[in-house]
């Protein structure tokens, strides 16, 4: 049996929402394609649009992605002045990466500040709520994922050994503190033990895959200056790649702006677009919504072209998300987002119009349930989407 993947793409600064959303009016199979999604129109059967989502706990218009694939509340610990849990990617990836060098790969981009996403190193978040890093460049992440090690497995393997007994002689200072500490310290320290044990699973991977060569990759060593939409465009054949070749079946990608308005032509800034009114702005609003669904559509014909390891086709075994925390401008509720692929089984080709403020966890619940992802709840979800399962 195929295994089944997860891709998540988040994008920041929401959409146009006049002209990317469907008549909410026309839901099920025969709705029209709005402007904002005329390229995707080859693929019309094979993605759903969802609309009526929020989370429940987003109140802050500057968050960006951060609780995007999370629903948390950040304020749920006394005390604490920003909180956040395990990404729906990640509960995916404990169950689905335990085969794959990779348990999953985060993607984002090198833009710095101004890109919409908010606080967060990718979209994943680990465990303990904490921030994931991903791969800056398309650079970086061929090499990690396709090109030879620089230094020789003898040198890999006395690195892991040392890395080892720096772990266990960490794990045995620990047990000589936990005694006689109060409530607040115990739960830090409870932390502070479960990175320990990610460390040790990491670890564990990694000598796992040590002696075990990279699998060889038809794509070429990426320019080290992409950015924009070319960027984008070889993000997109990477992540492709990854799952051809069966490195991971769990990625994310955190997709730059800037870069990407200024390779379509677009001089607005890109808080600024999403501020827009009719004229300059909505227009740069317009075009990035253009660009954006066409390299989707791309990235849709390669997953449905592409073959996995075992023969199987990666469109009909994936659960594609695309979409953002943000609707546009400062508005929270009616997240963009749009749901592919055959992994989780769901139903496609439509436009499904939920109940206003229905949580978007909901779908994520609904998505990794139909994968056969064993969970009860994520975030703030209150059960699973039925129209769509």
């Amino acid at each position: 049996m195929a295994p089944k993947r997860f891709v998540f793409l988040g994008f920041g600064f929401g959409v146009t929402h006049e002209t990317w959303f469907p008549d909410a009016t026309v839901t099920g199979e025969n709705y029209a394609l709005p402007p904002g999604l005329a390229p995707l129109a080859r693929h019309q059967k094979e993605f759903t649009v969802v609309q009526g989502c929020r989370h429940r706990y987003s109140d802050n218009p500057h968050g960006g992605s951060t609780f995007w694939l999370t629903g948390a509340n950040p304020f749920s610990e006394p005390g604490q002045s920003f909180h956040n849990t395990i990404s729906a990617d990640q509960i995916a990836a404990a169950q689905l990466g335990q085969e794959t060098r990779f348990t999953s790969i985060q993607l984002c981009s090198s833009e710095a500040a101004g890109t919409g996403h908010g606080p967060g190193l990718s979209l994943a978040w680990d465990s303990q709520g904490k921030p994931m890093p991903g791969f800056e460049t398309p650079l970086k992440a061929f090499h990690k994922m396709f090109s030879p090690e620089s230094t020789s497995l003898e040198q890999r393997r006395a690195m892991l050994l040392q890395e080892r007994s720096l772990l266990d002689t960490v794990l045995e200072d620990v047990k000589d503190i936990q005694r006689g500490l109060n409530k607040r310290d115990t739960n830090k320290l409870s932390e502070y033990l479960q990175s320990l044990r990610d460390i040790e699973t990491r670890l564990g991977k990694e000598e796992k895959w040590l002696a075990v060569d990279k699998p060889k990759s038809l794509l070429q060593a990426p320019d080290e200056a992409l950015t924009g939409r070319a960027e984008v465009k070889v993000m997109y054949d990477l992540l492709v790649a990854a799952l051809q070749t069966d490195l991971t079946r769990v990625v994310t990608y955190r997709q730059p702006i800037g870069s990407l308005l200024a390779s379509i032509g677009v001089k607005v800034a890109a808080h600024d677009m999403s501020h827009y009114s009719p004229g300059e702005r909505m227009e740069a609003s317009q075009k990035r919504d253009t660009a954006q669904s066409e390299l989707l559509a791309g990235l849709l014909d390669k997953l449905k072209a592409a073959r996995g390891v075992d023969g199987s086709c990666l469109f009909d075994h994936t659960t594609l998300v695309y979409g953002s925390n943000l609707r546009s401008g400062h508005y929270l509720d009616n997240c963009p987002t749009i749901v592919a692929g055959g992994g989780a089984g769901i139903k496609l080709g439509r436009h499904v119009v939920l109940p206003k403020d229905t949580p978007l966890c909901n779908v994520w619940l609904t998505l990794l349930k139909g994968s056969k992802i064993d969970l009860e709840r994520i975030g703030d979800s209150t059960g699973v989407v039925k129209e769509i399962s």
